[in-house]
Formats: structure tokens, C-alpha cells, sequence
């Protein structure tokens, strides 16, 4: 019998910073908005309701882990989560489906890419932050050498997607883009307005591929979304990066962190 005075619907936050969002009866429930734009990536990188091969660097709660398996059952999903006691927390209360083919690791993401069988995955999703709080992400998932090890793991038709933060100037999202511009040839970036404008720090997905991605369901979609988001492709992504180098592993330096009490409950 399900316990009925246990919440079935969780916010897990670290050090005052919200980082998963899980409804347990609904894993088709996204709260966050930058999920939601993740949600949209999985939902095109393959025929509707298709199974996968997905790859997770950074689980949390595993909201969009679960999301893929509710829409692409069949799915086999890995994730790569460096925090054991977060997997062991979620395991006891957040249980996953079990008839769900996902598979959580304790381990480094880097160190794990790089040991995944080559051109194995559909779907690569990036989603780390560390550092003091949690706020940052790691500047040994930033640079064309992990790029490189992303990629490989890829299918030729694979999409990668990073979630990524950053705040005027958007120096550190600009160099991303310009990283992951000498590792994949298809790129596309999505966030809300004002923060591409670098009106406020925020949440950016980087989508990249070696094959075309679909931008207009993509920017369909995300018009659509309780907070609008645009998706900025071609000449407006390459003017987007003027002047931004590529990131390799001797200059890589973690994402900048956000204002105080930008992400707090």
C-alpha cells in the first residue's frame, strides 16, 4: 500500500539552491524551466516514443532521467553522478520505476564519458554543477578535450545538450559556444531573452550535433513554454560567440557563479 501521507511531489535543494524537482506520480511534470528546454531536446533527438540510448553527466533527482523513460519507454538510460550520497538519498526517497532500464554510477563524469563505448549513445545530457554550493559548472566539462570525449560516444545523428549558467557579459556561454563550434558542426543555443541580452544570470542550453538539428519544432516548442525561451542558431550564434576562443584544458576556468540569492527558495 502507498503511504498517502508521504509527499509525492519533492523540491531537493543544496546549500539553499533548488536542484531537482520530482513528482513522483507525474515524471512528465517538469518545474523547472531549463528541464522543460532538456525535456524538448529528447523529445526531437529521435522518432516520437522511440527508445534511446541516453547518457546523463549529472543525475541530481534524475527528473529528466525519468522523463525519457515515461515518454521513450524501452529507453536505456546511464547516469554519471559524482555524489554518492545524493544517488543513495534519491534510492530511498525517490525511487525510480523499476522496470525502468536506468543505471545511476557514483563516479566522475569526465573520467566516465571517456570509457563509454564510442558511438553508443543518441543522447548525451550535461547537466553539473559543483564547487562552493553547488553553483558552478566544472571547468573539466568546459573545454574541446571533454567536448572531444562527448562526442565520440555519440551516434553519428547524436544530439548533445548542456545546461550552462552564466550572467552579463556572458563571457563564459560565449566561449562555449565557441568550444563546442570546433568539436560539432550543428549548433543551437536556448534561454530566455533577458538572459541572452545578459539582463540577469540564468540557465542556457547548448545543443550541438553532427547532423541538423530540429530547430523549428525546437523553436515551436519553447515559444510555447510558460517562460518563452529563443533558440539562436546560424549567423546569430556566430555573432553571439565574436571574439570568444575555444576552451581547452590548459585555459578552462569553472562557469562564473551566480548573484547572491539569485537561485535561492
Amino acid at each position: 500500500m502507498p503511504d498517502l501521507d508521504r509527499p509525492r511531489a519533492w523540491l531537493l535543494t543544496m546549500d539553499d539552491t533548488p536542484q531537482s524537482y520530482v513528482d513522483l506520480d507525474d515524471p512528465r511534470h517538469l518545474e523547472f524551466e531549463y528541464v522543460q528546454r532538456l525535456a524538448h531536446v529528447a523529445d526531437l533527438c529521435a522518432d516520437p516514443a522511440a527508445p534511446v540510448t541516453a547518457l546523463h553527466l549529472g543525475g541530481g533527482a534524475l527528473t529528466l532521467a525519468r522523463y525519457l523513460a515515461a515518454t521513450r519507454p524501452g529507453s536505456r538510460q546511464r547516469v554519471a553522478e559524482l555524489d554518492a550520497g545524493l544517488i543513495a538519498l534519491v534510492r530511498e526517497a525517490l525511487p525510480w520505476d523499476a522496470a525502468a532500464d536506468l543505471t545511476v554510477e557514483a563516479a566522475d563524469a569526465r573520467a566516465w564519458i571517456a570509457a563509454v563505448p564510442p558511438a553508443s549513445a543518441d543522447l548525451v545530457v550535461t547537466d553539473v554543477f559543483g564547487g562552493a554550493g553547488g553553483h558552478t559548472v566544472p571547468a573539466a566539462l568546459t573545454s574541446v578535450e571533454f567536448l572531444r570525449l562527448a562526442a565520440a560516444a555519440l551516434r553519428p545523428d547524436g544530439v548533445y545538450a548542456a545546461n550552462l549558467a552564466d550572467g552579463a557579459p556572458l563571457d563564459f556561454a560565449r566561449g562555449q559556444v565557441a568550444t563546442a563550434a570546433s568539436v560539432f558542426p550543428e549548433l543551437a543555443l536556448v534561454a530566455e531573452a533577458s538572459v541572452l541580452r545578459g539582463r540577469r544570470y540564468g540557465n542556457l542550453v547548448l545543443l550541438a550535433s553532427h547532423r541538423p538539428l530540429p530547430i523549428d519544432d525546437l523553436t515551436r516548442r519553447t515559444a510555447g513554454d510558460p517562460f518563452p525561451a529563443r533558440v539562436v542558431t546560424g549567423d546569430r550564434l556566430t555573432a553571439f560567440a565574436s571574439g570568444a576562443h575555444p576552451v581547452t584544458d590548459t585555459n578552462a576556468v569553472p562557469s562564473p557563479p551566480p548573484p547572491t540569492g539569485a537561485f535561492t527558495v
